[in-house]
């Protein structure tokens, strides 16, 4: 059996052994208010920190980093801080592929990269699947399915959802596809999750209907 991980500090609870986070933000400002003390405790703890950001946001992100004393071109040369964009990481070849994305995931996954860090805090910022419709119902597939991967390893996965860009129906599938939830800037067990034999058997017979 796997022992327990470290508990983890974050917006304002903990995340034990469930660490598969949709958070839900109303503007970047926020969404940096409550990401920056988790990612900057990470660097401090030694633990492993993956930033898969919008290749828009590529320069602010380090900004943002840089705000709060951690030192960037370290992290990066050390191997600590390994930063990609969404478009080389989920939309290679220009499309999302659920399978290859979950074989990327569990190589990336502390588990199996090996290394000298202890488990990585993945931050994945979301807004790529909203640019074009299409991608969403097998964003929504997939985030139930990934959920297998993160149940065998203590990486913290945090996915960022901005509200203003996604409709009602997808944030609350969204929503239903997390075990742990941050809306509010507060973290907190997700009521509304679906365990994903359930849901994938339920948006699947939608789908046929």
């Amino acid at each position: 059996m796997r022992k327990p991980p470290a508990p983890i500090p974050f917006a304002g609870s903990t995340l034990d052994r469930t660490r598969h986070v949709c958070a839900f933000f109303n503007s970047e400002d926020e969404e940096y208010r409550v990401l920056l003390p988790f990612i900057k405790d990470g660097f401090a703890c030694g633990d492993k920190a993956v930033h898969i950001v919008n290749p828009g946001r590529h320069h602010g992100h380090l900004r943002r980093l840089a705000s709060v004393g951690i030192d960037v071109a370290d992290a990066q040369r050390r191997d600590q801080l390994e930063l990609r964009t969404t478009d080389e990481t989920y939309l290679r070849d220009g499309r999302f592929d659920q399978d290859r994305m979950l074989a990327a995931f569990e190589r990336m996954a502390s588990g199996n990269a090996g290394g000298t860090y202890g488990p990585s805090r993945i931050i994945c910022q979301m807004e790529w699947a909203c640019e074009d419709r299409s991608h969403l119902d097998d964003l929504v597939e997939f985030e139930a399915r990934v959920n297998d991967v993160w149940s065998r390893h203590d990486d913290a996965v945090i996915c960022v959802y901005d509200l203003a860009k996604f409709g009602g129906a997808t944030v609350i599938d969204i929503m239903r596809t997390h075990p742990m939830i941050i809306i509010g800037g507060i973290l907190q067990e997700n009521p509304f999750f679906v365990p994903p034999q359930d849901f994938l058997r339920e948006i699947r017979e939608r789908r046929a209907r």
